[in-house]
């Protein structure tokens, strides 16, 4: 039957068909929606949803601990203690003020300062408190209030106190080593954090069967062990402290050098300062290792390096007599020695080191020039200085902040280059540290051989795998055996012709020896008239030299007549060789 179209009959239909068009056309939209939602944005949706859920941590890993030699066998010198750290996420925080209250109560300070840390905005950590101990942060997470946590760290402890301090560093407060070995092998050491994240409830909880949670554990750091001995790392600290302390000196360092190896056996510096409490040291320049990274003037030490590499090229004999005139012009200016050398005369090598010439060290690199200071002259002692005692470059110790040092080039550049390197013959107008100078002696005495000097003795991983240091050699043939032999007489003549308290038993030990007294540069160029620095090179052994030992005392403040190389460092070396061999690591001749 049909019906006219304004029917009333009609009129029903069409709102039906109306209807039914608007709710095909509304699910039509959100369907489109949710496509869009959960297919093309699915991603950026879950992450945003996550945000809320998801707390996310590094794990840190356990870093290596540090061993020491102690009478035959390793004493920990630097190992972990276990504090935390106690965080808040503010997104849980639901009672701010009540929580302060109880963080004033458990970790002490005032409950006002708490709740602007508990209600900022914009971050999901923030730090309440470092270093809690284990009661502590118990006693807080009692509360169990959402939004509360603590973190384990771990930091570092010192069982030694402030022993080595300067070679060992310190790890910093943001977990990084610092200074001596901890920075130079802070990779090995620091070991890799771990990763854990887990999606939680409302008040933060984990969610433990939820698919999105990650957990990837923490690798330990790898232990260390130093070729440091204890008992001669304390008596090097009381032999720097009491020359520091009795000759007013700015500074004082002493390096301990087994020269068959390469391996530093004690290594010191005062002052000092205590690694567990870095942070309250006024003067951060007691952090650096000064043995390594202070180059100075070594004065005449250098005077047994001149006559070592005369000796190796054959341009004089250990027994040559020369005639010394007391005084020699160099590019307009005069090199002379101290009153007490007896003025003009006869002399023979073993004067030279004696009496300390410098007019002998001159006439040394003359003899290297064919009688003249000239070109030959300047590059074979620069040669020598540089390929042969590896001056002015690292020796790549175990240690942050190390220094090259410094030679001059042997080309002429116009502004008296002779007198120059007259100056580096007896230690001026170059630089080296106390530890290069101990490592060129060591080649030297030791036959000929330039061990390279370190400090790790092994590393170990946390499965126990184990890789021993051998000694490695930085350069072969830095003298021969004949030149290594004929030093070593004279440096031994030296420390017989000299007076020692109490005296060196020269029957039963070996012991050779050099001073220093450098005057010390003005910035703008020469030298200061009454300043100078107290340098030692020396050697001690019973068949064979077992140890090297270099000092330097930096301005000591020496009464009338004295000098900084007797005054001050030979006294150093005599308190450091006389405590190796009465406590017996020398080994006598019989």
């Amino acid at each position: 039957m049909a019906y006219p179209p304004n029917s009333p009959s009609v009129q029903p239909l069409q709102r039906v068909r109306l209807w039914y068009g608007l709710l095909l056309f509304v699910m039509v939209v959100f369907g489109l929606r949710l496509f869009y939602i959960q297919i093309i944005r699915h991603d950026h949706y879950r992450k945003a949803a996550l945000s809320d859920q998801l707390r996310q941590y590094e794990i840190p890993a356990e870093r290596g601990i540090i061993r020491a030699q102690d009478a035959g066998g390793t004493v920990p010198i630097v190992l972990n203690q276990t504090l935390y750290t106690v965080f808040a996420d503010p997104t849980y925080i639901e009672e701010p003020e009540k929580v302060a209250d109880s963080l004033a109560v458990a970790l002490g300070g005032r409950a006002a300062d708490y709740v602007p840390k508990l209600t900022r905005e914009g971050t999901r950590y923030v730090i309440l408190a470092k270093k809690v101990d284990k009661d502590t942060k118990n006693k807080l997470l009692a509360y169990k209030y959402p939004g509360i946590y603590a973190q384990e760290q771990s930091y570092r402890t010192y069982p030694q106190g402030s022993m080595a301090a300067q070679l060992l560093g310190f790890v910093n407060g943001e977990g990084q080593g610092t200074y001596g070995v901890e920075e130079a092998l802070d990779s090995q050491l620091a070991g890799s954090p771990g990763e854990l994240k887990a999606i939680t409830d409302v008040r933060g909880v984990p969610l433990a069967a939820n698919t999105d949670n990650i957990s990837k554990p923490a690798v330990a750091g790898k232990d260390v062990t130093l070729t440091v001995d204890v008992a001669i790392q304390r008596l090097v600290e009381d032999a720097v402290k009491a020359a520091k302390e009795k000759t007013k000196a700015q500074n004082a360092s002493a390096v301990v050098i087994d020269p068959h190896t390469g391996e530093i056996k004690g290594m010191a510096n005062y002052p000092t300062f205590n690694p567990a409490k870095y942070n309250e040291v006024k003067d951060p320049s007691v952090y650096t290792n000064f043995a390594v990274s202070h180059p100075i003037e070594i004065g005449s030490t250098m005077k047994t390096l001149t006559t070592a590499a005369a000796l190796d090229q054959g341009v004089i004999g250990p027994n040559t007599s020369y005639y010394d005139p007391a005084g020699y012009t160099v590019n307009g200016y005069r090199i002379t020695n101290i009153e007490e050398d007896g003025g003009a005369g006869q002399r023979d090598i073993k004067d030279i080191l004696n009496l300390s010439l410098n007019t002998g060290a001159t006439w040394e690199l003359m003899q290297m020039g064919g009688g003249n200071i000239n070109s030959k002259a300047r590059t074979a002692w620069h040669n020598y200085m540089v390929a042969h005692y590896l001056f002015g470059q690292k020796t790549g110790i175990e240690q942050g902040y190390e220094a090259s040092g410094y030679v001059p080039e042997p080309k002429d550049n116009g502004a008296g280059i002779n007198l120059t390197y007259a100056n580096t013959a007896f230690g001026q107008a170059m630089t080296a540290t106390t530890l290069q100078l101990g490592g060129a002696l060591s080649a030297v005495v030791n036959g000929g051989t330039y061990y390279k000097p370190h400090l790790v003795q092994r590393i170990t991983d946390e499965d126990g795998n184990t890789t021993v240091k051998k000694p490695e050699v930085a350069k072969q043939r830095v003298v021969s055996a004949r030149t290594s032999t004929e030093v070593m007489s004279l440096m031994e003549y030296v420390v017989q012709h000299h007076t020692f308290y109490p005296a060196f038993n020269h029957k039963k030990y070996l012991v050779g020896g050099k001073t220093g007294t450098a005057q010390i540069a003005k910035p703008e160029g020469g030298y200061y008239d009454r300043q100078f620095n107290g340098t030692y090179v020396g050697f001690v052994g019973g068949k064979d030299v077992q140890y090297v030992i270099a000092v330097f005392v930096i301005k000591p403040q020496l009464a009338p007549g004295l000098y900084a190389g007797t005054a001050a460092a030979q006294p150093l070396f005599a308190q450091i060789a006389h405590g190796l061999i009465d406590n017996s690591f020398v080994t006598p001749k019989n």
